[in-house]
């Protein structure tokens, strides 16, 4: 029986592992993590992260091929491969700070690795990684082998949180990278044949090592680099009176640009986006590249702008200032379907309007309390370390208060901003929070989800990404 050990219980290890398991049921499967609450959780009937679909697949196997554990030394001893899937947080200190990737947890990973291995092992890259970091793990592994032979691979994920296991059983393509050896073919084909339980033969990508590492990286930026695009073109239709809906509808038409990561939005968040652009901007300037990397870094750059700008909305639209007005915040998760926070853009948009005062009331049916208030306390790129070396939330922050649903949350508020299209959000009763807020009453869509004429009608005042101008709005600035 082959075995395979998945070091990282999180968003890409969990699901991965149970759908490998669900698929291949004569390969034994190891979940492995220090952290206690995380496996403990695994183990249980509420799971550590919501995404559709991966309680049955859990269930079904858990048990019997699937298996979560703290005993980590114990699996990677015994594994035939071993996914590593550990953070890579971005550096906030030392060389490559705010940009190039922190890799002391894939160090320490590859470090045990080689001190309990007793069998030649296939290794397998799972987490986003700067190019070129198989080759540093592969000199960590050799120079500790103690005559076993370790292979790298790179097997870099392309899961969209909130449609993950869907991803997983149906993927665009599996993407390997190994080394052009006989023996790096050979640990290729042996991951290539757990896939081949499910995924068609002419879906699996088969690349050098630097191919398949620098390919997650381009993946992501065109795809952040598609948010920004559209978001530039929302700062235009607004000041045009032009629709970016419409804009969007017929740009996608053309069948050479398609129609997905067109929406425009209050901006891009989630784990990959933000990280893997920085990490291929520092590529590029080691490898001086400075134009290059010029590019890359505009694309955060307008994220960020458009993050600033709907702050801006809001407060030049409610007199200039927000100073102890309540604002309702519906929606903390970076998109919907999703109980993932980091790098969500609501965390941008609530520190904007704390820093002028604001008092927030926000609702989002699957983020906690105590993350959202760690969230709007932790410092940029926290976010990225294990859970248990975060820092601790506040004990209470007076102007923040976590509700149980949007109703409670648009009571007795000035203002109301919807930052996750959950989709909950689009059949609320707005006749009944109109009767329930401050007048004038604001609704700032960051997701355009909801149907401005007729909120108009109840009496809203509207503000909508890219969207022709509510009278109210028109001379007042986008930016300060």
């Amino acid at each position: 029986m082959v075995k395979i050990c998945c070091i990282g219980a999180g968003y890409v290890g969990g699901p991965t592992m149970a759908v490998i398991a669900l698929k291949c049921p004569s390969v034994e499967v190891a979940v492995v993590d220090i952290s206690v609450a995380r496996i403990t959780a695994w183990n249980s009937d509420v799971l550590p992260i919501y995404e559709p679909g991966l309680d049955e697949v859990v269930k079904q196997r858990r048990g019997k091929n699937l298996f979560f554990s703290t005993d980590v030394e114990k699996h990677v001893s015994e594994a035939d491969i071993i996914f590593v899937s550990v953070n890579t947080p971005t550096k906030t200190r030392g060389l490559g700070a705010g940009k190039a990737a922190d890799l002391t947890y894939w160090e320490s990973a590859a470090r045990m690795i080689a001190d309990v291995s007793k069998s030649d092992k296939i290794v397998v890259e799972k987490s986003t990684v700067p190019v070129k970091t198989a080759e540093a793990i592969e000199r960590i592994l050799t120079h500790n082998s103690k005559g076993i032979k370790y292979q790298i691979l790179s097997n870099p994920e392309f899961l969209a949180e909130g449609t993950a296991i869907e991803d997983l059983f149906n993927p665009d393509r599996v993407l390997i990278g190994g080394r052009e050896t006989t023996e790096g073919q050979e640990a290729i084909k042996a991951l290539k044949a757990v896939y081949a339980h499910w995924v068609p033969e002419e879906r699996i990508i088969c690349t050098n090592l630097w191919s398949a590492e620098l390919s997650k990286l381009a993946a992501n930026a065109f795809l952040a680099q598609r948010i920004s695009s559209v978001n530039a073109m929302s700062a235009l239709c607004e000041a045009t009176g032009a629709d970016v809906s419409q804009v969007s509808h017929a740009v996608g038409k053309d069948t050479r640009i398609g129609p997905k990561f067109l929406n425009a939005s209050v901006g891009f968040g989630g784990s990959c986006f933000q990280k893997d652009i920085l990490n291929l901007v520092y590529i590029c300037e080691c490898n001086g590249l400075t134009e290059v990397a010029n590019y890359w870094k505009q694309v955060i750059k307008v994220n960020d702008y458009q993050k600033n700008r709907f702050v801006n909305r809001i407060v030049s639209s409610m007199f200039n200032t927000v100073s102890g007005k309540k604002i309702a915040v519906l929606g903390f998760a970076f998109k919907k379907d999703t109980g993932d926070t980091r790098e969500t853009p609501a965390i941008d948009v609530c520190n904007g309007l704390l820093g002028d005062n604001a008092r927030l009331n926000i609702y989002d049916p699957e983020v906690t309390e105590d993350q959202i208030k760690r969230d709007l306390s932790m410092k940029k790129f926290d976010w990225d370390h294990p859970f248990h070396l975060q820092p601790m939330s506040p004990t209470s922050t007076k102007q923040v208060n976590v509700v149980w649903d949007a109703y409670e949350a648009a009571k007795d508020a000035h203002g109301l901003c919807i930052i996750t299209e959950w989709d909950e959000f689009k059949k609320l009763d707005y006749k009944k929070i109109f009767d329930s807020m401050q007048k004038p009453a604001f609704v700032f869509d960051g997701r355009n989800i909801v149907n401005a004429e007729k909120l108009r009608e109840i009496g809203f005042i509207v503000y909508s990404i890219g969207k022709p101008l509510d009278p109210w709005l028109k001379d007042m600035p986008a930016v300060a």
